[in-house]
This record gives C-alpha cells, structure tokens and sequence, in this order.
C-alpha cells in the first residue's frame, strides 16, 4: 500500500495532487464528476479585496498545445467569499485554499486578514504572478524588492500556510524564491501563465481584448520543470510544481524534479476528472517502481 500523503511543511495533504487556481472554480462546479475531498487540496478562484469585473471580452483563446487567457481576476471580492462561498465550502473534507491578489500592498493585506479569519481556510495562495491585469499582479512578482514587500506584509498579519505565487516572466526565478522563503513564505508554486499573444490573420486584429494573456497548457511544461528543478536548488521550503500536467507522467516528473506537490490547471476543462486519474497513476507508479510512498518521489531524479 503506497503512502501518498505529503507534509507541505505543515500543512498535510493526503496526496499530492492539488487543482491550480482559475481552472477549478470553488471546487463546487465539480461535485457533480467527482467527490473532490479525495484531492490533496483546491486553489479556489482568484480572490481579491473588492469586487472586479474582470478583462472585457474576448479573454480565451485556444493555442497550439495550450491556451491563452486574460480573465483579469473577475471575482465578487474578499467579503462576498467569506459571507457566501465559505460557508457552502468550508466542510469539505480537504486543503480549501484561496488565491489571494491585489493592486496594492494594503489591498494584499487586507484580503489575507479577511481569509485568516476563517476557521477552515487552512492556508492561502498569494498570488504575485498573475500576467492580467493592469496594475498590481505581476508588477509583484517580478523583482525581489517589490516581491518581498508583498509577502512581508502579508506575513505580519497572516497566521497560517503562506504559498506564494511565483511569475516565469523574470529573469531568474529561484533568486526571487529565495527572497520571499527569508521573508516568511511556507511554499511557492510555480509557476504562474507565460506572457503570451496570438492574432488573428483574417481580421489583422489581437484574438484577446488586452491583446496578450497568459499562457498555459502543455506548451509550457518544458519551462515550468526547469524553473522548478532551478528553485528546488535555490530554496528549503517545499514547492508546487505546476505548468502543463496533463497525466499522472507529467506530475510524476515534476516531483522527480523537486516538487512536492503540482497543480492541475487547464486539463480539468478538458477532462473534469482528470485530477483523480493522476492520483491514480501516481499511486500506480510508485506501486510498480518500488517507491513506498509518494515523497520518495521529490528531488529523485537522477543526473
């Protein structure tokens, strides 16, 4: 029997498979395929300290091997989470974790304090990364200075698991992720969409309103490896790999290249029980190759 719990420097997930922010809703949208307390843990939807609406439309392309999108982290904001989805979701048997972002400092911070206030919120997604909105987002993530600013003020004020968010679009990542694990991160995940456009011929026109979105899918899971093998050198703080996991293989070399842990983004649109089939193979594999548990699996590959 494989032992597929991993300790995500305190927090305990009872696999490794985790759904990636924006790709998974509240989790509620998938009750219907799957019971999804059998997951490690759920990034719910990006949350933000007030209500947004968004990119205007069109903010979805579909791309060779991958996606382009420009959501711009619609949401009703923070408060409306707490007052509303919170109590539909918080008895759900796993790690329900919320993406946290802002424009500003304050806006990051006052958001945490809203989410550290819930009893079954055992952690947060802070999110420095994101290539879609106007200001704030990656403007974070994308050097150490501003990056540090985020997460020490967030970790002032908040008490729990802080994941933090980490951008592909820098020069060299594991510099940045050691500058936010001094200043008190738990975890990062990595990474975050690619910068990426496409155009339409016919129309001579940008396919996305905000004429470049971020890209995901399996196009971008040869970058994604590297930065986690980059940072897995760089830092002691575990990390969740995520960029193009399509299968149980793609999460299986994620970890095998130091991750603890990955998140499943765009394959749920593709196959809402996609996540289940990766516990499945992950399980199956370390089942067939001798591994008697899943955290054998991190940091194991062999150069």
């Amino acid at each position: 029997m494989v032992d597929l719990n991993i300790n995500l420097n305190g927090l305990n997930l009872k696999n490794p498979v985790m759904t990636a922010s924006g790709t998974f809703g509240y989790g509620e949208e998938f009750m219907d395929f799957f019971d999804i307390s059998c997951l490690g843990g759920v990034l719910v939807k990006g949350t933000t300290l007030n209500h947004r609406e968004g990119n205007p439309y069109p903010r979805m392309a579909e791309t060779p091997q991958g996606m382009l999108n420009a959501v711009g982290l619609q949401n009703k904001g923070v408060h409306y989470f707490a007052d509303t989805i919170y109590p539909r979701i918080k008895d759900i048997k796993t790690n329900m974790l919320v993406n946290v972002s802002g424009s500003t400092v304050d806006e990051y911070v006052e958001t945490a304090k809203v989410v550290n206030s819930l009893e079954n919120i055992p952690g947060i997604e802070l999110n420095i990364s994101c290539p879609n909105v106007k200001e704030g987002g990656m403007a974070f993530g994308t050097s150490c200075p501003s990056a540090v600013a985020v997460v020490n003020a967030v970790r002032k004020v908040y008490d729990k698991h802080l994941m933090v968010k980490l951008s592909p679009n820098v020069t060299d990542i594991a510099e940045i992720a050691k500058a936010v694990e001094d200043n008190g991160a738990d975890s990062v995940s990595l990474i975050n969409t690619l910068l990426g456009m496409a155009v339409n011929a016919k129309t001579r026109r940008p396919v996305l309103s905000t004429i470049t979105g971020g890209l995901s899918g399996p196009a971008v899971k040869p970058i994604a490896i590297r930065m986690v093998w980059q940072v897995a050198q760089a830092v002691k703080i575990p990390i969740v790999g995520m960029g193009g996991i399509m299968n149980a293989t793609d999460a299986i070399e994620f970890m095998l290249a130091g991750a603890s842990a990955v998140q499943v983004g765009t394959a749920n649109f593709i196959d809402p029980m996609v996540t289940v089939k990766i516990v499945e193979g992950i399980e199956q594999y370390c089942d067939e190759n001798g591994f008697e548990s899943a955290s054998e699996l991190i940091g194991a590959m062999q150069v």
